[in-house]
């Protein structure tokens, strides 16, 4: 029989990993099976597996071990075995996946646009992690794109809600807004929308990426780490925390006081740093992006969203393009060894890791 096969990682040391070996799955009538074709790897993936627990990133795709995880990752994956009405062989499809080589989903309500996973497991878990978008009714699909795809668009769509959570009342009067780990796409991202408001946007990174993230031309200023000190304490701020450093939130408490009006943490790259809890002043809220995409389907609906964000990352993409070194590795082992190095934070700012699996 065919065999298929996943990277696990240990839950407790995120840089021990091993390749488990399987099985291709079988769908029961009313299933599909996807063969993952296309993923990328970025800082995103190591928040999901930081904030495994307490987001229920784990819940998604079950590991074969107790003590196990597999991070999910967003990528290309294409059906190759149906048994679902409205879903056939041949489809390909943009979302959330896992690191292996397949995954079996139960597919409902699919249309022209694609299907959700109506998985058991998956009934109770963030909606819009369980969406399959097919790329024939995809409005943001471009084929000679696919890169930068997978490698930002989640991200981008982090930014994207971000940026408009922010200027939808967000800012609280900051009329400064500090993103930390700034070479991040994540907060480039953010920033390129942010320049659309009437804020001054400083970016804040280690001192080896400060010229890079300079280039991007998102910033109004980029400021290394050890210099945060430097940002005057008259101007009411909004710190941006997608770094998860709880030094540096402490720096900024202790020194821009009542002028920092926002603290919203994003993600955690360092697997060292959780969000922190209240350290005097404003009180660090979690962002998490689903909530305000639920919020902004209210408003504008499904296909107003999709329009949104689709013009927003046709803004973003030639930017993106530019400043990114896209090298692709191969299958399980590339994938393995892909991850070691973004996890461990060996990854340069300009290098996109896209794993063709």
């Amino acid at each position: 029989m065919a065999s298929s096969w996943t990277l696990a990682v240990d839950r407790t040391d995120l840089l021990r990993s091993c390749l488990v070996e399987g099985e291709v799955p079988v769908p029961d009538e009313g299933e599909a099976v996807l063969r993952v074709d296309r993923v990328g790897m970025t800082a995103n993936n190591v928040t999901y597996a930081v904030l495994g627990d307490a987001f229920r990133y784990w819940e998604f795709f079950p590991a074969p071990e107790p003590g196990q995880g597999l991070v999910p990752l967003w990528g290309f994956a294409d059906v190759v075995e149906s048994r679902a009405p409205g879903v056939e062989p041949g489809q390909r499809v943009y979302g959330y996946l896992p690191p292996s080589s397949h995954l079996r989903v139960r597919p409902a309500r699919p249309d022209a646009r694609g299907f959700r996973d109506a998985s058991p497991h998956r009934a109770e878990l963030p909606s819009p992690y369980n969406a399959y978008a097919l790329t024939t009714g995809d409005a943001a699909y471009e084929a000679d794109r696919e890169d930068l795809q997978v490698l930002f668009r989640p991200l981008f769509f982090t930014s994207f809600v971000l940026a408009d959570a922010l200027g939808d009342g967000g800012l609280q009067g900051a009329r400064r807004v500090v993103l930390s780990s700034a070479s991040s796409k994540t907060a480039y991202g953010t920033a390129s929308l942010l320049r659309d408001q009437d804020v001054e946007v400083v970016g804040l990174t280690s001192s080896g990426n400060t010229a890079f993230t300079s280039a991007l031309g998102c910033y109004d200023r980029v400021l290394s780490y050890d210099a945060v000190t430097d940002l005057d304490r008259d101007t009411p701020t909004a710190y941006v925390d997608l770094a998860g450093s709880t030094d540096l939130r402490r720096v900024l408490h202790e020194h821009l006081g009542d002028a920092l009006v926002r603290d919203v943490v994003v993600g955690v790259t360092h697997q060292d740093s959780a969000p922190a809890g209240t350290l005097g002043g404003v009180r660090p809220q979690v962002f998490f992006a689903p909530d305000q995409m639920r919020k902004r389907t209210g408003d504008w609906g499904r296909d107003g969203l999709d329009d949104r964000f689709g013009e927003a990352w046709r803004r973003f993409a030639p930017l993106a393009q530019e400043h990114t070194d896209v090298r692709v590795s191969e299958g399980p082992e590339g994938l393995a060894r892909v991850w070691h190095e973004v996890a461990s934070g060996s990854s340069a700012p300009r290098t996109g890791n896209v794993v063709q699996l």
